[in-house]
């Protein structure tokens, strides 16, 4: 199976997750076969996702039971780029808003983790990112926090993800929220921030790149950020009007699907 000349001409491919190589529990129409195409063409691949409910390993697993042959060093999250922002501040108490595998970031990083505490308005940074249980008491919680003068770390602004019942409410509905109601603006750590490109460039090392997602205000936008071109497929949240609209920044290619923009340009 050979590749679009599109495909040919980069050395590096950066795959967003959701909306691009699956959704939900199901990958994209033969998203496997196009995977395999890139790397029997000897391109070298990164797979990352703004979502941190899981940890790189469970996205290993979840990508070998799809059929995608992936390693650890080839998934990039966003909760690894909190941790290491994390890691670099003198150690202070944090309030989460996350899933578990946030949680085990935060933790991870060296600082002490006050949900549950009592002393939730005492912490100095506040960790946004989407989790199926997400509630008022969080959200109170970190606003008082924010309130008293913490500074807010957020994984992404996507407002949605595409799931197999439909869109759901992604970590930008969640610091959306946050930030309307205490007035402040929060530091991105996942797409569109540069950071999250250039951490897995530096495990694939230098060469043109090319990244391909399914948004145009966290793929195109992020990778415009870290001076690399970007391609649209459609499985996911943009239309396809959208996507041929799009001019600042544009993407070099628009494609029904991963296999379609891989294999036949």
């Amino acid at each position: 199976m050979g590749l679009s000349p599109l495909l040919a001409a980069y050395d590096n491919v950066l795959l967003d997750l959701d909306g691009c190589v699956w959704i939900g529990g199901t990958c994209t129409r033969e998203a496997p076969e196009a995977v395999s195409a890139l790397r029997s063409a000897g391109k070298r691949l990164a797979f990352i996702t703004n979502d941190s409910s899981r940890s790189p390993e469970d996205y290993v697993r979840k990508l070998w039971s799809l059929g995608l042959q992936a390693s650890l060093e080839e998934v990039v999250t966003v909760g690894a780029a909190i941790q290491y922002a994390l890691a670099a501040k003198p150690s202070t108490g944090v309030y989460v808003i996350g899933s578990e595998e946030i949680f085990r970031h935060v933790s991870e990083s060296g600082h002490q983790i006050l949900n549950g505490t009592g002393r939730e308005r005492d912490a100095q940074v506040v960790v946004v990112s989407w989790h199926e249980g997400f509630n008022y008491a969080e959200l109170r919680s970190a606003t008082q926090a924010v309130s008293e003068g913490a500074e807010i770390i957020a994984a992404g602004r996507d407002r949605t993800f595409p799931a197999e019942d439909g869109p759901w409410p992604g970590s930008g509905s969640v610091v959306a929220a946050l930030e309307y109601a205490t007035g402040r603006s929060a530091q991105i750590l996942g797409k569109p921030d540069p950071r999250i490109f250039r951490t897995a460039l530096d495990r694939l090392g230098d060469g043109r790149t090319l990244v391909v997602g399914d948004r145009l205000d966290s793929d195109v936008a992020g990778a415009a950020a870290a001076g690399l071109d970007a391609a649209i497929v459609l499985t996911g949240v943009t239309s396809s009007e959208d996507a041929r609209a799009a001019a600042d920044p544009a993407p070099v290619a628009v494609a029904r699907d991963l296999h379609e923009l891989v294999v036949a340009g």
